[in-house]
């Protein structure tokens, strides 16, 4: 029993149509859909700001610093490996 199904929509409508007019109706869903449109401007502001809040509040963390000091250290150590294998001149 989820929901009101497509007879309850029709005898809504119907109720709708009674008690507002045929020229009240246009209005009326003008005015709703206005309101959800503000409703969800809102809501995406409102989004949008905690997630600003959120990647301001966490700290930058260094992430080329370790693979940029690993590269230029293996070659070092493999130029030094390399002075030792040398032939004596």
């Amino acid at each position: 029993m989820s929901g009101i199904g497509v007879p309850g929509i029709i005898l809504l409508v119907i109720l709708a149509l009674l008690l507002f007019g045929p020229n009240k109706l246009p209005e009326l869903g003008r005015a709703v859909g206005r309101t959800f449109r503000e409703f969800k401007d809102g809501a995406r502001e409102i989004i949008g700001e905690d997630d600003d809040a959120s990647r301001k509040s966490e700290p930058a963390k260094p992430l080329a610093a370790a693979p940029v000091e690993a590269q230029t250290a293996a070659p070092v150590a493999s130029q030094s490996v390399a002075d030792n294998k040398r032939l004596p001149e």
